[in-house]
């Protein structure tokens, strides 16, 4: 028995990526038959792909795993093309987070606070994380106190644009915060 595959078919070279058994790939003595068009049950295989055969269909392996395994006729071209579609916009859909850093001094100025804040509130605007940090180095490291209020003013100020994650906290040198952007209302 000839494959019976739509002309202009060709079996995808993903190496695999996109793995189902069609047509005369199918050896198994029995399938379930589910889908469209179709009275759903146990079939023999042969019996399965005549009616896949008069419907000008292919018989396409969908749970291999299952006892006797899962199968539907349908066009296989566009089947792989919707599957292929479906993985393209949960891809689109997954948010990949960006996270921005800005540095301060335990003295930073009001002119170069204000500038930073800028930059942070664009930043959340496009939808990604700040990162606030402020660098102790040598003797700085006995200020916290004022790399502490400098970090919750920032946080303050942007409050109306983004979240705080997290109070700041000391890290080696360092006190960090977080401020994630606050979620768009649709």
């Amino acid at each position: 028995m000839a494959k019976l595959v739509k002309p202009g078919f060709k079996k995808p070279e993903d190496n695999g990526k996109l793995d189902f058994r069609i047509n005369d790939e199918i050896r198994v003595p029995q399938v379930r038959l589910v889908g469209e068009n179709v009275e759903e049950g146990v079939y023999p295989t042969s019996q399965a792909l005549r009616m896949a055969e008069e419907m000008e269909l292919d018989l396409v392996e969908i749970a291999a795993t299952a006892t006797p395994p899962v199968c539907r006729i349908i066009d296989y071209n566009k089947f792989l093309y919707e599957k292929k579609r479906k993985e393209k916009e949960i891809k689109a859909k997954t948010q990949k987070t960006v996270v921005k850093d800005i540095r301060f001094t335990p003295n930073t100025d009001d002119h170069d606070f204000e500038f930073k804040a800028k930059h942070a509130e664009r930043f959340l605007k496009e939808g990604d994380k700040v990162k606030a940090y402020v660098q102790f180095r040598g003797r700085a490291i006995l200020f916290k106190e004022r790399g502490e209020l400098l970090l919750l003013k920032f946080a303050q100020r942007l409050e109306e644009f983004g979240t705080l994650e997290n109070l700041p906290k000391l890290e080696g040198k360092s006190m960090i915060i977080f401020i994630s952007p606050k979620k768009k209302k649709s």
